[in-house]
């Protein structure tokens, strides 16, 4: 099943990042993950065995949300993951020739980027989001407003790092359009019920969000 990445991005913006996550535990997880409706799930390549947890959620929830990897930095982190049936690439970097395999290859690319010439580089090799990492060590959160004043509008601008549901906000009224989310919803040897309480405040912050622009 090939999912809408537009259309899941719509629905909740917010791509949960597992990292250190172990297959052992990924299932339960994920799916009160899903349950509080985070609709694209990365596992890091730097967690343990990392193709293994992510060959499980492709195949216990692949029809139902997008399921990717995190920290690829190789052509061949890049085909092991084509095998997997995952279909998101994530990478910390703006790596031109990697964002066009993966988009040959059939697969969402979210690179990272930090600067407005990275940006543009990974959107004209076709990335289908652009995370602003590491979005922590940003002077101001109105970088995020000059970079989203040149990076074409529709453009997925996606914080990633030091976002929390106090905060989100905050980053969507200077111009982000979603977010990936790293320790703030998942640390590694933390509980369930901890992933589940995490992923209903960020639900809360994105809903309070939307109420208010409906007001």
């Amino acid at each position: 099943m090939k999912h809408s990445f537009d259309a899941l991005m719509q629905e909740f913006p917010m791509v949960a990042i597992l990292r250190g996550i172990t297959p052992e535990e990924v299932v339960e997880h994920t799916q009160v993950l899903i349950d509080a409706g985070f609709r694209l799930i990365e596992v890091p390549l730097n967690s343990p065995d990392a193709f293994t947890s992510i060959r499980m959620l492709q195949d216990t929830f692949g029809h139902q949300v997008l399921i990717g990897a995190g920290t690829v930095l190789t052509m061949a982190q890049l085909t092991e993951l084509v095998a997997t049936g995952a279909q998101l690439m994530v990478c910390p970097h703006t790596d031109v020739e990697l964002i066009k395999a993966a988009k040959v290859a059939g697969l969402y690319a979210m690179p990272g980027f930090f600067t407005a010439s990275e940006a543009f580089a990974a959107l004209h090799a076709g990335a289908d989001a652009v995370k602003l990492f590491p979005a922590e060590a940003l002077p101001s959160i109105n970088v995020v407003k000059a970079l989203g004043a040149v990076i074409p509008a529709k453009t997925w601008l996606c914080p990633v790092g030091g976002v929390n549901p106090e905060n989100v906000a905050e980053y969507l009224q200077v111009g982000a359009r979603g977010f990936g989310l790293g320790s703030a919803l998942y640390k590694k040897g933390q509980s369930v019920a901890t992933t589940k309480a995490n992923a209903e405040a960020f639900m809360a912050s994105w809903k309070a969000y939307q109420n208010e622009l409906g007001e």
